[in-house]
């Protein structure tokens, strides 16, 4: 997935600490995160795990995004990763999904959207 942005090494440094993910690449403009970092012969048999491109353009984000990410917490709550996301600079924001919800709508620090879904932590 391409994500078009200002600060493609800030945006990807958050969406790391977000999901856990590394830099796999990066080049002028150009920065790609990825859960693992690929070997040729994972290339070569077409065993790649979705990444992230960010990618420098020179406009800001206008609209709603109509592709975003939903996030799973499966190490604690929904409120705890809210607050963790808070912390990593995202921002709680309202697309009109309306106060009966049960997940959050945030942006990272360029505006764009994502959700915050229910834990899949192991209930006791």
């Amino acid at each position: 997935m391409a994500v078009d942005c200002h600060d493609p090494e800030r945006l990807a440094a958050f969406w790391c600490e977000v999901l856990d993910f590394k830099v796999i690449d990066r080049s002028e403009g150009k920065v790609e995160i990825g859960s693992w970092v690929p070997t040729v012969e994972d290339v070569r048999a077409r065993q790649m795990s979705p990444t992230l491109l960010f990618i420098q353009v020179p406009e800001g984000k206008t609209v709603k995004n109509r592709l975003h990410l939903d996030i799973s917490p499966f190490d604690g709550s929904a409120e705890d990763e809210v607050t963790r996301l808070l912390g990593l600079g995202a921002t709680k924001t309202d697309v009109g999904q309306g106060s009966d919800r049960n997940w959050v709508v945030m942006a990272d620090p360029e505006g764009n959207e994502f959700d915050v879904l229910r834990s899949l932590a192991p209930q006791n």
